[in-house]
């Protein structure tokens, strides 16, 4: 699943080529997606004009305006779900198999998801505030602005093992199982440790961990272990530097120990033995 240094990159190599670009008109699937696009939503959405993209966790957020002005304007929502593809492709380039939603842009473009398993997803809102009050709710701080206090409560204070707390995206918003394990490794902590074993220093090194991976990540354009692509359409290059994340039996790039792997919170989770004791 894209996590957000994917959905990162997406949103930075979209956002020079759609901003000030006018909808004119949208094409959809009739095949199931998580987040299906509704017919009632085509009509709001012709004529309007792109004014800015961004990233809340794992979704891309595309803010639009009408020929009106408007306090609350509208605002499209997109997650890539497991294999979810968001790019901006010209008419003549050939529709690959999986499309479900296409906008049509001024000037012939098209901005095109795609997904070959079906559980992202495009939603239309009326209104901005709906959907922002509820993520806001639902989703914790980007992890690349991780409050001290705040992190060193959220694990102090849980049972919970640290895999499980980084999964929680009412914890931090955006990170998955790629870079969880990347950042246990780079913390030099077990991913079955409980939260409220770990010291205020280690609630640091964790922190900390996060930050740098994830910023590497996304100056790597992502991983691409299977379907990412970027906006442009081009792969992500972090999966060359995974230390841990889908090397079982490999050995540690630090003490040559072979990978593990152990499900946790119900995901595959990967660690070397000896520097994660």
């Amino acid at each position: 699943m894209p996590e957000l240094p994917e959905v990162e990159t997406v949103v930075r190599d979209l956002r020079p080529a759609l901003l000030g670009r006018t909808v004119l008109d949208v094409q959809y699937s009739r095949k199931k997606l998580r987040h299906p696009w509704q017919p009632r939503w085509n009509a709001q959405i012709r004529g309007l004009h792109i004014t800015d993209l961004r990233r809340r966790g794992k979704w891309i957020l595309v803010d639009c305006a009408g020929p009106t002005p408007s306090a609350d304007p509208p605002l499209v929502r997109v997650h890539l779900g497991m294999t979810g593809q968001f790019t901006v492709a010209t008419p003549h380039t050939p529709r690959p198999d999986h499309v479900h939603v296409i906008f049509q842009l001024d000037h012939g473009d098209e901005l095109r998801f795609r997904d070959p398993r079906r559980f992202g997803g495009v939603t239309f809102f009326a209104h901005r505030s709906e959907v922002e009050a509820a993520m806001n709710a639902e989703l914790g701080p980007e992890p690349l602005e991780i409050p001290v206090e705040y992190f060193r409560h959220s694990l102090r204070t849980s049972r919970r093992n640290l895999k499980a707390i980084l999964l929680d995206q009412k914890t931090l918003a955006g990170v998955g199982n790629i870079y969880a394990d990347e950042a246990c490794f780079r913390a030099r902590l077990h991913p079955g440790r409980r939260g409220h074993s770990l010291t205020p220093q280690e609630c640091d090194r964790l922190r900390q961990a996060i930050e740098t991976v994830i910023r590497r990540a996304i100056a790597s354009r992502g991983s691409t272990i299977r379907d990412y692509i970027g906006g442009s359409g081009l792969r992500g290059q972090f999966q060359n530097e995974l230390a841990v994340y889908g090397r079982t039996g490999e050995p540690c790039r630090v003490c040559q120990t072979p990978i593990a792997c152990q499900r946790l919170a119900g995901r595959s989770s990967h660690f070397c033995p000896n520097c994660q004791r």
